[in-house]
């Protein structure tokens, strides 16, 4: 089986769809049991935009969830798409620079590079099934962008001391990051139609 038929194959089998579901369920409860700490700490009207990473693979849940009963949302899909790219790559470039700077690759942290590596995988290997909207467009450019002013502006960022000794730089690359993840969101379609599934993508 080439990658190509292999990718048709996983969009559209309900084993491969339920078994991304429960390993999304399980990274999901995880991601919200580690930002538990922070979570106690911050005022109740920040906390739904806290927990970035465990919201993304959230999103993604609710997304294969309907995928299984056979049903779409274009809002919930354009969420998890955006948010999977930009803390997928965003939390992938920390720990990078975080090896870098303790000269040290932690098991943590590897385990943090690999599975966020994964999230954003996996906005790009269920991107073909996604309804892409501009209303869903819309909604993830506004929830991305506002989650940025509450990381930085609010400074509601996870607790880390790199972040907080280099906040404008983060700060940068997470801007840069949304942006892209907003890009890619509405201009990777007919990439990946005519380029690589070379024919048009099945609607559900």
């Amino acid at each position: 089986m080439t990658l190509m038929n292999w990718w048709r194959w996983a969009l559209y089998s309900r084993p491969f769809l339920l078994f991304a579901l429960i390993c999304n369920i399980l990274g999901t409860i995880y991601g919200y049991i580690w930002y538990g700490n922070q979570l106690k700490t911050a005022p109740w009207y920040f906390q739904i935009f806290i927990p970035d990473s465990p919201t993304a693979s959230l999103f993604l849940c609710i997304a294969l969830a309907l995928f299984l009963f056979g049903k779409n949302s274009s809002v919930i899909e354009a969420l998890a798409f955006t948010t999977l790219i930009k803390y997928g790559v965003w939390a992938v470039i920390m720990n990078l620079i975080l090896f870098y700077q303790y000269n040290e690759v932690s098991i943590n942290g590897l385990m943090l590079l690999i599975s966020h590596g994964i999230m954003a995988m996996e906005a790009i290997i269920f991107y073909p099934r996604f309804k892409i909207t501009l209303l869903g467009g819309l909604v993830a450019v506004v929830w991305i962008f506002h989650n940025d002013l509450i990381d930085y502006v609010f400074m509601q960022f996870p607790f880390y001391p790199f972040i907080d000794a280099h906040l404008e730089l983060v700060a940068y690359i997470a801007f840069i990051l949304s942006s892209i993840s907003i890009i890619l969101y509405f201009c990777l379609r007919k990439w990946i139609q005519h380029k690589l599934f070379d024919q048009p993508l099945r609607s559900q």
